[in-house]
């Protein structure tokens, strides 16, 4: 085998295992800003008093949801560390936080917007880091 040869495998064999090599974190679904929890969007992220934290289900649904849309889980995403994937009645997946599910305020207008916090009898808060 000639040497060129050798160095052309060798050099192949390099790029298939860079490839494939494994990430060694995964991307959050959601990061701090102005000590809340805020989506890709940065807009703010809200916790509801009534889902049960580490249920793996979130309560809020139908019209609820309409108001305070979840953060969705993209299909190619996996829980990692403090964020977990909660289940939906429609069967969607939405993310969560220390167990507790995230949800939009449809009522925020613009990144930085809290308007949820403390919504119905204080059942709704802006998630904190």
């Amino acid at each position: 085998m000639t040497r060129l040869a050798t160095f052309s495998i060798l050099g192949s064999v390099l790029l298939a295992a860079c490839t494939m090599a494994p990430k060694t974190q995964a991307e959050a679904p959601a990061s701090a800003m102005n000590g809340v929890l805020v989506g890709p969007n940065q807009m703010t992220l809200y916790v509801f008093d009534k889902d049960a934290a580490g249920s793996g289900k979130s309560v809020c649904n139908g019209g609820c949801a309409t108001n305070w849309p979840p953060l969705l889980v993209a299909a190619s995403a996996a829980a990692s560390s403090d964020w977990s994937v909660v289940s939906r009645d429609d069967g969607g997946k939405q993310w969560a936080y220390k167990g507790r599910p995230l949800y939009f305020w449809s009522k925020d207008a613009k990144p930085g917007d809290k308007t949820g916090d403390g919504f119905l009898n204080n059942a709704w808060h802006a998630a904190k880091p």
